[in-house]
């Protein structure tokens, strides 16, 4: 169900009225972007790159298809994706925060990839392209900053092409016995601290990791997916569930 009518969601563990989420995330990411990469690299130890590789591999993407990758970041997945879909396929990286997009840009262009590249700043609940135009869609990390998440699945399942996929990696709810106080003391303790040291930013990485325990678990965002149309929903669980990825098609 839509959330529309809500007046007030979350920010982290704060509640914020609808209309102020998007600017405060923007805040976050405008702060971080110049770091970003570095700090996943500290945060994950370098397994985030493990994650976006299986995630690339769950996509079954071709050469010659047409590829959305939302809140792309600094390009990870497109890079490889560009490669993948070739001179004939065509891949666009998306994301609603401008530091973000230019810094993705700049890293793609100083890596030479730029024939079967573009970039668009858009909103995941409104995305700017017309019905069945993307083979796949991917969002890595983005979702859980998404005011309406319901929405943003309804746009992308819009977009998709009939027998189309949309792959979700994003943080989860661990299910490996033991992991979570683990995890939860790293998040509140440990994450913060590099934050700071790293990006001189506590506040963006506390942020980060209230965000995750916001975001839907496993099951919860297989249902959502299905609510919005999509169909054979299914999601497999990286690292003990600290990470999930969700996959559903439309028919």
């Amino acid at each position: 169900m839509s959330n529309k009518t809500e007046k007030s969601t979350h920010f982290g563990y704060q509640r914020v009225a609808v209309e102020e989420k998007q600017g405060k995330v923007a805040e976050v990411f405008h702060s971080v972007a110049s770091k970003y990469d570095l700090m996943n690299d500290f945060m994950s130890l370098g397994i985030h790159r493990i994650w976006k590789r299986h995630t690339i591999h769950l996509s079954g993407v071709r050469k010659g298809q047409r590829v959305l990758d939302i809140a792309g970041g600094t390009g990870d997945l497109t890079a490889k994706f560009s490669d993948i879909v070739g001179e004939t396929g065509e891949v666009i990286l998306a994301d609603i925060n401008s530091s973000m997009l230019r810094m993705g840009r700049s890293r793609l262009i100083d890596k030479g990839i730029s024939g079967n590249v573009s970039y668009i700043q858009a909103n995941a609940e409104c995305l700017p392209f017309s019905e069945n135009h993307f083979d796949c869609i991917t969002i890595a990390f983005g979702l859980r900053n998404v005011t309406n998440i319901n929405a943003a699945l309804q746009s992308m399942y819009r977009t998709l092409k009939p027998g189309g996929r949309l792959l979700v990696l994003e943080f989860s709810r661990p299910v490996a016995p033991g992991l979570k106080p683990i995890y939860d003391a790293y998040s509140f303790k440990i994450l913060p601290l590099l934050g700071e040291l790293v990006a001189n930013d506590r506040e963006s990485y506390q942020y980060l990791a209230e965000s995750i325990r916001m975001h839907p678990d496993q099951k919860t965002l297989q249902c959502m997916m299905e609510s919005a149309g999509f169909g054979q929903c299914e999601y497999f669980n990286l690292s003990g569930g600290i990470v999930a990825i969700h996959r559903g098609y439309k028919f």
